[in-house]
Parts: C-alpha cells; sequence; structure tokens
C-alpha cells in the first residue's frame, strides 16, 4: 500500500556506501524488509519481531520473491535489557515500532552500540493514524472517522506513551548524531481500490476497541455498520476512500 514512500525513503537515506548488513527492527511482515532488499541488491537482512506468526509470514514472502537466502528472521523482545546477536549492521531500520517500545531510550542505546562505526539509524514514525473517509462521511454521521480518533487519545496516552515522542532528542542523548529529518505527506487516492478498503477496515476495526468507550451509542452503531462486510454500508462498498497520512524520518549516525 505504502511501496511507493517506502521506496522514496530508502532512496533519501544519507548513506555513505551501500549497506551489506541492515537490520529491521520491528519488522512485521516485512514491508520495510522487501523495500530495503530492493534498494540494496547486495545487502542480507535481519529482520526482528516479538511475533512468530508475523516472521513465518515474512518468511513465506521472503521464498515468493525468490530473496530468502538474504533474510534471517529473529523471533525478540525488544524490551528486554539484553538483546540476541544481531551482527553488526551498517543500516539499522525501526519504522513504525520505536513507539510501542517501553524503554525507548535503552532501545535507542541498544542500536547505538549495534551499529557498526559510522553506521546509519532511520527511524520511520507516522505522525497519526491514517485517515481515509472524506470529513463529510458517512452520510448519517458526517465526521465519524475525527471523532473516533479523539476518542483514542486517552487509551494512546495510557498505553502508547511514546507516539508522537522527540526522536530527534532521544537519538542525540543516545549518542547519535542526527543528520538530516524530513516529513513525508502520504495522500493516495482510493478509486474504489479494494487495497485501501480493507486497509481502511483493518485499521478502523483496531481503534474500535478503543475508541468504543467515549463514543455516543449513535457513533458506534455507525461505526459498526462500516466495519461490517454484510452491510450495503460497508466501508469496503465506498469508492471515495482515501489514504492521508504524515511520515516523518530522521537519520542519525554513530559515530
Amino acid at each position: 500500500m505504502l511501496a511507493e514512500h517506502l521506496a522514496f525513503i530508502t532512496a533519501w537515506l544519507p548513506l555513505k556506501a551501500e549497506p551489506r548488513h541492515i537490520v529491521d527492527l520491528g519488522c512485521g511482515t516485512g514491508a520495510g524488509t522487501f523495500a530495503l532488499l530492493d534498494r540494496f541488491p547486495e545487502a542480507h537482512v535481519t529482520a526482528v519481531d516479538t511475533s512468530t506468526g508475523y516472521l513465518q509470514r515474512l518468511r513465506e514472502k521472503a521464498c515468493a520473491r525468490g530473496v530468502e537466502e538474504r533474510v534471517r528472521t529473529v523471533q525478540a523482545d525488544l524490551d528486554a535489557a539484553d538483546w540476541p546477536d544481531l551482527g553488526t549492521p551498517d543500516l539499522v531500520w525501526a519504522s513504525a515500532s520505536m513507539h510501542h517500545m517501553a524503554h525507548p531510550d535503552r532501545a535507542l542505546a541498544g542500536v547505538h552500540d549495534l551499529l557498526a562505526p559510522g553506521g546509519l539509524f532511520a527511524v520511520v514514525e507516522l505522525d497519526g493514524f491514517p485517515r481515509f473517509l472524506p470529513a463529510d462521511a458517512p452520510e448519517n454521521r458526517p465526521g465519524l472517522e475525527e471523532r473516533c480518533h479523539r476518542a483514542t487519545d486517552g487509551f494512546h496516552a495510557e498505553h502508547v506513551r511514546h507516539r508522537g515522542a522527540d526522536w530527534g532528542r532521544m537519538l542525540a542523548a543516545a549518542g547519535f548524531t542526527v543528520e538530516d529529518v524530513r516529513t513525508i505527506t502520504v495522500n493516495i487516492e482510493g478509486d474504489g481500490s479494494e487495497a485501501i478498503g480493507r486497509y481502511a477496515q483493518g485499521s478502523l476495526q483496531r481503534i474500535r476497541g478503543a475508541a468504543a468507550p467515549a463514543l455516543s451509542p449513535e457513533d458506534l452503531a455507525a461505526l459498526d455498520e462500516l466495519l461490517d462486510t454484510e452491510s450495503p454500508h460497508s466501508i469496503l462498498r465506498r469508492d471515495d476512500l482515501a489514504v492521508r497520512t504524515e511520515r516523518t524520518v530522521w537519520a542519525a549516525r554513530r559515530a
């Protein structure tokens, strides 16, 4: 879905030489891993995540793409005090993963120790959750999506405390030199795309649990109708969706 923007970011990275060994921290199912493999054809990637299910899917994708020999998967809790041996990478990539960590300062120090001298750490964070619906949608509850996001603010303040953190300051405190920062605006028109419909449904489904206690009964009913794949008002049936968000990238070097 966001492959073009990932390709832009990997091309923008201020690298002194093409990396040979890359570590992808919090790799998920591999969006960043495969963007990095595409950009750097001589590189090998160590993909790290807490989820064995995600790592299995990543391995399956690597086999399907014929790059399984260039990918090593490692299951690890990045909040743990000690990490498994991840080698000495030239580039560490962390996309939308740092804000989930309970102890990001410790993780940043771990990355600093992990990197080869002169190596680069790329931190990619969404400035907020993506938006999909027009402002006047749905027709019976205009503005519903924004109200859903506002309804999750308390939950995220308690459970995702480092979302929106000052990563530049934290990187500097961990001993990195922040060489560049770039904010990228994402605006992908759906034009009835099934992929964007599925992305929108998955995103709204994930925030429903956190939003539900703070939503009015009318808003909750309208949200459930959007999420009901059998409903004539299902979000999957809409042809006016788009993906709108921003990503900020910090490129930080170890001395």
